[in-house]
């Protein structure tokens, strides 16, 4: 290959090509510490799901109330058992923005003649 002097017409195109080549690598580089820095800053969501049920509701939860009641005090049941009609299942999980499970709550409220009868979980008033 022929030495191009670098005084010469054709040094400063020479100059450009091998600039042209790195060009892209430098973009590249520029965009991946980029995200590498910037991916610490993301603000992840804490998820919240089922029925969370606050304790002073739960202290209005007695033995004896019917369904209707218990339905408007707590809300839907997250499962009621199609082969015991008379379980309903409330369920509660919290997971903080990485994933991991913070909180995990459940309760079982069962029925007797439309009357709630026993009351069994984790959830706890106060």
């Amino acid at each position: 290959m022929q030495q191009v002097d670098r005084d010469s017409i054709i040094a400063p195109s020479v100059n450009s090509i091998e600039n042209m080549k790195l060009r892209p690598l430098r973009t590249a580089f520029v965009i991946g510490i980029a995200i590498i820095a910037l991916s610490a800053c993301l603000y992840r969501v804490e998820v919240r799901q089922g029925n969370y049920i606050e304790a002073a509701t739960l202290e209005q939860l007695e033995i004896g109330m019917s369904k209707s009641q218990v339905r408007f005090l707590l809300g839907s049941p997250a499962i009621i058992d199609l082969y015991q009609p008379e379980l309903w299942h409330y369920a509660y999980t919290l997971q903080d923005g990485t994933g991991q499970v913070v909180d995990k709550r459940k309760m079982i409220l069962s029925f007797t003649d439309d009357l709630l009868t026993t009351i069994d979980g984790d959830f706890s008033p106060g």
